[in-house]
């Protein structure tokens, strides 16, 4: 697999986008994943992301969507979003990205009002023609698991029952280390995501808040969950998620020290940056 970075680390530090990717190939990642909303980014902005991939030789993996709104109960909010995310979707063909990171939403209203499985089918529904859009761009869609208590995906359960439903070979799994830490699943549950998920986050947390900080920072233990991906044999990226550096001016140590102690994690659980 091989090691990248969400650029957002260096969005939320001030960092200009070329200086970002510039840096991230000099620090040693393979590749790179973008946080960038296509509606909120100009035809300028697109190129530069594009040219300074080429130019650093640095491959984009994902394009990092959020789309709570996929399951908003007025339909016109539903429809706002499904034309956002294929927005996302042709954005990511255009950058030759292989996948979108999709995030969901949660349930509203602590699950009262409207029925748990009526947003449940919503979600179904539109992931199955958000993924005939995926297929139709020769792009997957990776679903986060987000380790919040109302998050429609929260669990490997909801994962795979989700993935089951949508039944689409284009819509797969996300891993996160570091949600899954918080959501207490254990490591030997990804083995049921076995052929289900496409793509892997990393980061350390405290625990009990969600944190994204440098692998070694908090206390995540790393080597279960990494010898379990790497018998899911996951063609793709492990990408580090790092965000609100308490220390923006030092961002590019930040990312150093990350790069460095999640190399070493991947080297002794025995997954092969190839």
């Amino acid at each position: 697999m091989k090691l990248g970075l969400i650029n957002s680390a260096w969005v939320q530090a001030g960092q200009g986008t070329a200086y970002g990717i510039r840096k991230t190939k000099e620090i040693g990642f393979d590749t790179i994943d973008i946080f960038a909303d296509p509606l909120d980014t100009d035809a300028k902005e697109r190129r530069l992301i594009r040219t300074e991939c080429e130019a650093a030789s640095l491959p984009i993996v994902s394009i990092a969507c959020v789309a709570t709104g996929l399951i908003d109960f007025n339909p016109s909010v539903q429809r706002f979003h499904l034309s956002r995310c294929r927005a996302y979707l042709d954005f990511a063909y255009e950058l030759d990205a292989k996948n979108v990171l999709l995030v969901l939403g949660e349930y509203i209203w602590e699950k009262q009002v409207i029925p748990p499985a009526e947003q449940w089918n919503t979600a179904v529904q539109h992931l199955k023609a958000l993924g005939d859009h995926a297929a139709g761009l020769g792009l997957q869609i990776a679903l986060e698991l987000e380790p919040f208590k109302l998050s429609l995906l929260n669990d490997v359960d909801s994962m795979v029952k989700f993935i089951d439903d949508v039944d689409h070979p284009a819509v797969s799994a996300n891993i996160d280390v570091s949600h899954l830490a918080l959501a207490k699943v254990r490591p030997e549950e990804l083995r049921r995501l076995k052929g289900k998920a496409i793509h892997v986050h990393i980061s350390d947390c405290d625990g009990v808040v969600h944190g994204d900080l440098p692998p070694g920072r908090g206390v995540v233990d790393f080597d279960p969950y990494l010898r379990e991906i790497r018998e899911l044999g996951i063609d793709g990226a492990i990408s580090i998620e790092l965000e609100y550096s308490p220390e923006p001016s030092r961002i590019a140590e930040w990312v150093a020290e990350a790069y460095t102690a999640t190399d070493r994690l991947m080297r002794a659980a025995g997954i092969s940056r190839e």
